[in-house]
């Protein structure tokens, strides 16, 4: 490159050994190579801006390398793989003893299983009509409960120790579930009620018609035991007394055609 009289640049053949590049021609009288003669002139602002654009080309060309970042704004394409499912034991089942909360009444094969424990709703707290009603209902579903599974407790705290029926009603399902024994059926059901209130009394009774299932009765090998109670279907005089809460004090079946 050399400088011109007006000032600007120009660009001189260079002299290079003669390498096999089919763009270089071979200058035979010198045994060099020579580039192209350029058919232009550049200023010397033209020329600062071609080596500056050049000089940061070699600088990225020669900073890049493999194992770099990608560029910004390139498309790269991930792939992630799906979380592996848990896999469940092998041959794992429901338990073979049936279903857990499952209501299962008793047969033959055994004593009801899961059976639904009575809850006392609030209305059979008060001391009021509609209350006593609610209370004995109640009280029946707590009997049946101790029919089906021989456990007495409530039963027992509902009912006066003064009153006989209640406790040969404990003492029949207490002795139906001793060495082993069960019983399928004696359900109660409450079709009909009356009550009888006084007001300023504190005992008050009720006209109750109870219909209880068949009940048969089974021994711990599964046979039949004692004879089967057929199913009944009575009127019950039910007496309750509220001090702080409702108990039964006395209760017995009326006479047919009374």
């Amino acid at each position: 490159m050399q400088l011109s009289t007006d000032g600007s640049f120009r660009l001189e053949p260079a002299r290079t050994p003669c390498l096999d590049w089919p763009a270089l021609r071979q200058n035979s009288r010198w045994g060099v190579c020579t580039l192209p003669r350029f058919l232009f002139a550049l200023s010397p602002a033209h020329f600062r801006s071609v080596a500056l654009t050049v000089s940061a080309l070699v600088l990225l060309s020669s900073c890049q390398d493999p194992g770099s970042p990608p560029v910004p704004g390139a498309v790269t394409e991930t792939t992630t793989a799906p979380p592996a499912a848990s896999a469940s034991p092998s041959g794992s089942s429901s338990p073979s003893s049936g279903n857990p909360g499952v209501y299962k009444p008793a047969d033959s094969k055994g004593k009801a299983e899961n059976v639904p424990v009575p809850v006392m709703p609030e209305l059979a707290k008060e001391n009021s009509k509609e209350g006593l009603e609610a209370f004995i209902r109640y009280w029946y579903e707590v009997k049946s409960y101790a029919n089906q599974t021989g456990d007495v407790s409530t039963l027992n705290d509902l009912s006066s120790a003064d009153c006989r029926l209640c406790s040969r009603m404990k003492k029949a399902s207490e002795d139906s579930y001793r060495n082993g024994r069960w019983l399928s059926g004696g359900i109660f059901s409450i079709p009909t009620m009356e009550i009888e209130w006084e007001p300023g009394s504190d005992s008050h009774r009720a006209r109750v018609q109870v219909i209880q299932d068949g009940i048969v009765y089974f021994n711990s090998d599964g046979s039949e035991g004692r004879v089967k109670d057929v199913a009944t279907n009575d009127v019950f005089i039910v007496t309750a007394e509220y001090r702080t809460r409702w108990q039964v004090v006395d209760a017995g079946a009326i006479a047919k055609g009374r």
